[in-house]
């Protein structure tokens, strides 16, 4: 019998931990099946009194503990948008060395949320949604669009914002200008593919226009250190709006509210 993981990279911040377990707990109902939400490092540090009393449980732990109860055929559903070092590496290494320790078993790994080249409409689908219900709420018309990921050293993942960058515009029509931006990168050229960091695009598109809104389109599964109210990039916002009076920077909802994506993570499963 097979035993699902739910997983996400981790965050010191004890929403990403709620989300994860809000997501796990859906998908668990659509499929009928248990699925254990785990997270690959940082939740740890979390205290168990804001996680409702349950500390938050990260892989290795995670798959001592299933071993231990004779669990060996697991399937590793990632909240990944692209295929990281940390799906291709850590993961991998990992299981190997629980495996040394505990025994061998079987882990399969489920396609990321938008695998390449085909990608995933139905993300397109939430971002356009997203940005829609963000300009709804604006008093006048948003032309300017920037797409925000986190950012990787790996070229494939910057390739998966490329391509939902691509297919919003397509989907947003002339009426909206898309463009992208990462929240971090390595110096040099050799990342050069990253792209422009947030903050420049954010100051360039000010210092030319600062009477047209933008919106963000947040392409974040949910709050952590650079998402949500607290994170770096509303302080970011702040700074620069404290800068460029009457500048507005309007973020949408984070990807891993929208309900599609369990439908999505249900597709993954074949469920």
């Amino acid at each position: 019998m097979r035993h699902l993981l739910l997983i996400d990279n981790g965050s010191r911040r004890a929403d990403s931990t709620r989300n994860l377990r809000r997501l796990a707990a859906t998908l668990g109902e659509r499929l009928g099946e248990s699925v254990h939400p785990v997270s690959l490092l940082h939740s740890d540090v979390v205290p168990a009194a804001e996680l409702d009393g349950r500390a938050a449980e990260t892989l290795a732990p995670a798959l001592r503990r299933l071993l231990g109860e004779g669990q060996r055929e697991l399937l590793m559903i990632p909240l990944f948008f692209g295929r990281s070092r940390a799906l291709t590496e850590f993961v991998p290494e990992t299981a190997a060395a629980v495996a040394r320790e505990c025994g061998e078993f079987q882990l399969q790994i489920a396609p990321e949320l938008c695998p390449l080249p085909n990608g995933e409409p139905r993300l397109v689908d939430i971002l356009v949604d997203h940005v829609r219900q963000t300009a709804a709420k604006l008093n006048r018309s948003a032309e300017r669009v920037v797409v925000v990921d986190h950012g990787s050293p790996v070229a494939a993942v910057t390739a998966v914002r490329r391509w939902l960058s691509e297919r919003l515009g397509e989907q947003l029509g002339v009426t909206m200008q898309v463009t992208q931006a990462v929240m971090e990168r390595r110096a040099g050229a050799a990342y050069d593919f990253n792209g422009a960091l947030l903050e420049e695009v954010l100051r360039a598109l000010a210092a030319t226009d600062r009477t047209t809104p933008v919106i963000l389109a947040m392409l974040f599964i949910a709050a952590g250190r650079h998402a949500g109210s607290a994170g770096d990039i509303a302080a970011m916002i702040a700074q620069v709006q404290a800068d460029y009076p009457g500048f507005e920077v309007h973020p949408t909802p984070l990807v891993g509210s929208h309900p599609a994506l369990v439908e999505i993570l249900q597709a993954r499963v074949g469920g």
